[in-house]
C-alpha cells in the first residue's frame, strides 16, 4: 500500500514536523508539503524521507496560510497513492480529492478557535479588520474541507476535547512518540534546557524572566521560527531581552540536541495550553526531569513530583521549581526513563498502521 502524508510546511521543526517525519519513515510514506527547509530536515536525521513540494508559499501572514490552503485544495495525487494522512492546519484541504484518509490533528486551528480572542486583541487597528475577515472566511472554508476527512486522530486528550468542542467531531487519541533508544543519559550538567519554536504561545519570556532572577543558573533555548509566520516580532523581542545566563541557540542538528538533553540538568517548558508537547518525553527519555506549566498536554505526560514538577505560569513558581529540582535532579531519573517508555515510537507506529489498514 502506497501512503502519502500531507503536512502544511517544513520551516522551523517542531513536534508536528517530527511526528510527520517519524510516521513517513515508519510507514514508508512520501511527504507532500509546500515550503521545505531541507537543512532543518537533514539536521533532524530524516534525509531519507521522500518529500514532494507543491511550491513555496507567500511569506506574509495570512497570505502564507491562504496560499498553502489553496495549494492543497487544488493538488491531485489520488491516482498515485492508496491512502492519505493529513497533518497540520491546512493540509486537510486536500481531503476532498484524496480518500480514504485520516487526519492526525495536533489541534484545531488555534487562531480560529480557542486563541481567537487573544490573537484579536493583539492586532493593531490597521490589521484588526483584515484579521477578523480572514478568520471568519477561512474558518468556514476550513470546516467545509474538514467534512471530507474520514477519521480524525487526536494527539492528546486535550486536543480531543478541543476537536469535540469546536469541530463537533469524534476522534481517537494516539499519542505522538519518540524513539527512546536514541536518547541517552550522560550527566546532570550546569544548564537547563528549553526546546521550542520561538512563538508567542510558547511564553518563552516566562523562562527568560525566571532565569533573570537566578543568575547562578544557566538556560539554553533551542529552536527557531519559520519565515512568514506570526513569530518574527516576538522572536526579535526575545533576542533583545536575554540576560547573560540565557543562550538562544536557534535550530541545531539532531546529534547536538541529543547531546544537550543528555547533559542538561533539567528541562523547562511553558507553552500556553500546549496541545500535547513532545519535549518532556524527550527529556524523560534522557533521564531528565521537566518543569512544565500546569496546563494542556503536560498534564498527560509529566507526573508531578515524580518525573518533574507542574507549576503555575508565573515566574516565582518556575524559579521555585527550578531551584527544587536543581538540588537533587537524580531522584527523578528512574521514573523518567520508565515514563518515557510509555510513549515509545513503536507504540504509535503500531496504532497508526492499524488506522491506515482500516
Amino acid at each position: 500500500m502506497k501512503v502519502a502524508i500531507f503536512h502544511d510546511y517544513f520551516g522551523a521543526i517542531g513536534g508536528g514536523e517530527k511526528l510527520v517525519l517519524t510516521l513517513a519513515k515508519g510507514l514508508g510514506a512520501d511527504v507532500i508539503t509546500t515550503d521545505v527547509d531541507m537543512d532543518s530536515i537533514n539536521k533532524m536525521g530524516y534525509e531519507e524521507v521522500n518529500i514532494v513540494s507543491l511550491g513555496e508559499t507567500l511569506k506574509a501572514p495570512p497570505l502564507k496560510q491562504i496560499h498553502a490552503s489553496f495549494k492543497f485544495a487544488t493538488c491531485d495525487f489520488s491516482e498515485k497513492y492508496d491512502f492519505f494522512v493529513f497533518s497540520g492546519n491546512w493540509a486537510f484541504f486536500a481531503a476532498k480529492k484524496h480518500k480514504p484518509n485520516v487526519y492526525y490533528c495536533h489541534t484545531p486551528t488555534r487562531a480560529f478557535y480557542d486563541l481567537y480572542e487573544i490573537y484579536r486583541k493583539k492586532q493593531s487597528i490597521f490589521v484588526l479588520i483584515p484579521f477578523i475577515i480572514w478568520v471568519h472566511l477561512h474558518r468556514k472554508i476550513s470546516e467545509y474541507f474538514l467534512s471530507h476527512v474520514s477519521t480524525i486522530v487526536a494527539n492528546s486528550l486535550n486536543t480531543q476535547k478541543r476537536i469535540k468542542k469546536y469541530l463537533k467531531r469524534d476522534s481517537v487519541v494516539i499519542y505522538p512518540s519518540v524513539d527512546t533508544s536514541a536518547f541517552k543519559f550522560k550527566e546532570y550538567g550546569d544548564f537547563w534546557l528549553s526546546v521550542n519554536r520561538l512563538y508567542p504561545e510558547k511564553r518563552i519570556e516566562l523562562q527568560i524572566e525566571a532565569f533573570r532572577e537566578m543568575p547562578d543558573q544557566k538556560l539554553i533555548i533551542v529552536g527557531g521560527y519559520a519565515e512568514g509566520d506570526h513569530a518574527s516580532a516576538y522572536a526579535a523581542r526575545l533576542i533583545n531581552s536575554i540576560p547573560e545566563n540565557v543562550t538562544l541557540m536557534g535550530s541545531v542538528a539532531e546529534e547536538k540536541l541529543l547531546e544537550l538533553y543528555a547533559s542538561c540538568k533539567g528541562h523547562i517548558t511553558t507553552a500556553f495550553d500546549e496541545d500535547f508537547g513532545m519535549t518532556p518525553i524527550e527529556a524523560m527519555a534522557s533521564g531528565k526531569p521537566t518543569v512544565a506549566v500546569k496546563e494542556g498536554g503536560y498534564l498527560e505526560t509529566v507526573l508531578d513530583g515524580v518525573t518533574g514538577l507542574l507549576v503555575e505560569p508565573e515566574v516565582s513558581s518556575i524559579v521555585n521549581a527550578v531551584r527544587e529540582i536543581s538540588s537533587n535532579p537524580e531522584k527523578y531519573k528512574a521514573a523518567c526513563f520508565q515514563r518515557a517508555k510509555e510513549f515509545d515510537v513503536s507504540i504509535m507506529l503500531e496504532k497508526m498502521r492499524k488506522m491506515v489498514v482500516t
